[in-house]
């Protein structure tokens, strides 16, 4: 039976024949003739050719693949960028085999060897962190975005191979771990609270105790400790209690700043050695347990009770003095004497509503106030 085909300038005909392609037809019109041949239009406006029968294609008509369509097989470490008129719009992930008409004008495939480097080239990454390229990019790139004042320690493989400063990182995973830790450079702060210690004269305290540090390395404090914030911590606790322990509860009552130094310099000569650098240490609480705050309230009570008797008596004998001086004034002059009746008679009078006076003027000041000597 007679087949007319019409193959459009946008198509391509799969001449198939016993369930193998022959051959690809160009545009124009076909006669089919033979019963055991179908042609099957593909619409090459997309780029990429797909059929159920391209593997037997690629094994079988290795001269036909390579007239007609571009083959592009990436290796374990290889990715591919598809470009179209200059704009990025496909990735190709590694291990993977994609069949492409050859005759597509604008299409451009670059294979990129990772292994030489790892890294998503500026261009590529301000493209893939934008958008989700097919949704396929998780699994192709690692991006990491590194804030200011940070440091990101690269780890490829379980392997630190670098430092990243601030900014947006991308990385190419092909067959491989990657792994971005963040390191804060900045000053921060770390609380030690509730440390239960003995001083030497056996009295137990509770003492909170504040620090404020910064990482100076962060390649030496990762590579030098698991956790360095931890190991701070844990420092702190051991030097507090060292010092605490050779000193008297009086005497860290007394002098809590001597603790802060003592505290500051067995750390800081310490964690150079690690990457860290102390900036300040300072003891916020000192808490003594019940029955020995009320022991020192009531010491406290006594020696302010005692300077209260102590201020009392100075300023009793003094009164005395006073008068002993008086007296003794009033001894030697007798006018001075006359003037003191005058001021107790004047008191006396302020009282009085009604006062009879005989004798006038010598019998107000000689029978109203008489001083018995």
């Amino acid at each position: 039976m007679l087949k007319r085909m019409v193959i459009a300038q946008y198509e391509r005909g799969l001449y198939i024949k016993d369930r193998s392609i022959q051959r690809i037809l160009t545009p124009g019109v076909y006669w089919v003739v033979d019963p055991r041949v179908t042609v099957t239009r593909v619409d090459t406006r997309q780029a990429e050719f797909s059929n159920t029968l391209l593997d037997s294609l690629l094994s079988e008509k290795p001269e036909l693949v390579e007239t007609v369509f571009r083959v592009v097989d990436l290796a374990e470490y290889e990715v591919g960028l598809v470009r179209e008129r200059g704009n990025l719009v496909r990735v190709l992930p590694s291990a993977s085999r994609y069949v492409f008409w050859k005759h597509y004008p604008e299409l451009e495939i670059e294979v990129m060897d990772t292994r030489e480097d790892y890294r998503v080239s500026p261009e590529v990454a301000a493209i893939v962190t934008r958008r989700n390229i097919e949704g396929a990019m998780a699994s192709l790139i690692y991006p990491a975005e590194i804030k200011s004042q940070t440091v990101g320690l690269l780890w490829i493989d379980g392997e630190l191979v670098d430092t990243l400063g601030s900014g947006v990182h991308v990385f190419w995973l092909c067959n491989r771990s990657v792994k971005v830790e963040h390191v804060e450079m900045r000053l921060q702060s770390l609380d030690v609270s509730g440390q239960e210690i003995l001083t030497r004269d056996r009295v137990s305290l509770r003492i909170n105790l504040s620090a404020t540090y910064r990482v100076v390395d962060a390649v030496k404090a990762r590579l030098s400790l698991s956790d360095f914030q931890d190991y701070l911590y844990r420092k702190l606790q051991f030097v507090l209690r060292e010092a605490v322990g050779t000193r008297t509860l009086d005497a860290l009552l007394a002098d809590k700043s001597s603790l802060n130094t003592d505290v500051f310099g067995a750390l800081g000569s310490h964690l150079a050695d690690y990457g860290m650098q102390v900036d300040t240490v300072g003891v916020k609480d000192i808490i003594l347990p019940g029955e020995m705050k009320d022991i020192l309230n009531q010491v406290v009570a006594t020696e302010k009770a005692a300077q209260a008797n102590v201020i009392r008596r100075r300023e009793e004998t003094a009164a005395t003095r006073s008068l002993l001086n008086t007296a003794k004034l009033m001894d030697e002059h007798p006018t001075l004497m006359r003037l003191k009746e005058l001021e107790a008679l004047e008191k006396v009078t302020e009282k009085v509503e009604r006062l009879t006076v005989y004798g006038g003027l010598d019998g107000l000041l000689q029978d109203t106030v008489k001083l018995q000597l």
